[in-house]
């Protein structure tokens, strides 16, 4: 019965050490990252209009490098910065949310600028989102 209950507390142990290391894992610094996939906002858009399952199964969580024409921007109630890039679409784009873990090169985008950003793909709801953006 002791050799049973002290393999449970090992393995509980283990576990714990486990799931301690995960949590406190760094994140991944984009800015130094290199991407998987180089190309346009119209681009990215296109391939999740018209094969959405087929896009989420090639760009889902991989590091893309997307450039594009600023739409607008928004600032959320935390202070975190997005910027929708233009797609094939009138009302939809690109939405790149800019990394919160690091400090923006600027803050100050143009409508119509043309810029270059990475990030991580997220998939498409009406557009399609690209999480943790630095500015290339």
């Amino acid at each position: 019965m002791k050799k049973i209950i002290i393999i449970a507390v090992g393995l509980l142990l283990l576990g714990l050490a486990g799931a301690m290391l995960l949590y406190h894992k760094p994140h991944q610094d984009i800015s130094q990252a290199d991407p998987d996939y180089i190309m346009t906002s119209p681009e990215l858009f296109a391939a999740f209009e018209t094969d959405e399952a087929s896009a989420n199964e090639k760009y889902l969580d991989k590091i893309i490098q997307i450039s594009g024409k600023v739409a607008s921007t928004t600032t959320d109630e935390e202070g975190l910065m997005s910027i929708t890039l233009e797609g094939d679409g009138l009302m939809f784009g690109v939405i790149c949310k800019l990394d919160g873990l690091s400090e923006p090169k600027r803050k100050d985008f143009s409508q119509g600028e043309e810029i270059r950003l990475k990030g991580i793909c997220s998939g498409m709801l009406m557009d399609v989102v690209l999480v943790r953006c630095v500015e290339v």
